[in-house]
């Protein structure tokens, strides 16, 4: 099943390559670079699921009245070769976050 899933500023655009089976957009894409998260996560819910590397961001915002499951991806750096070994563990993910959860993914 194909998905709609939102990159966030904050990981790779590379990431795209890895979710072949799904519709994936990035906030850049969509218009909205530099919105702040509270904001970002609400139009977020226009997707199934948004992937991003904020570490703040479960205890920012109250998970449980999203419309959209979020993966937080941990690396050791920004690029995308830090984020090729959690690849099979993103694509699960995405499959199975479901609205107001969020599934952490550390290297």
């Amino acid at each position: 099943m194909s998905l709609r899933v939102l990159l966030d500023e904050s990981v790779p655009r590379g990431l795209r390559s890895l979710l072949p089976d799904h519709q994936v957009s990035t906030v850049q894409e969509m218009g909205w670079a530099g919105i702040e998260n509270g904001e970002l996560v609400k139009r977020a819910g226009e997707f199934a699921v948004f992937v991003t590397a904020d570490r703040g961001i479960e205890h920012q915002q109250n998970l449980a009245v999203l419309k959209v499951g979020i993966v937080l991806l941990v690396a050791k750096s920004n690029r995308m070769e830090a984020y090729l070994p959690l690849a099979d563990n993103l694509v699960a993910a995405v499959k199975s976050v479901g609205p107001g959860e969020l599934i952490k993914i550390a290297a």
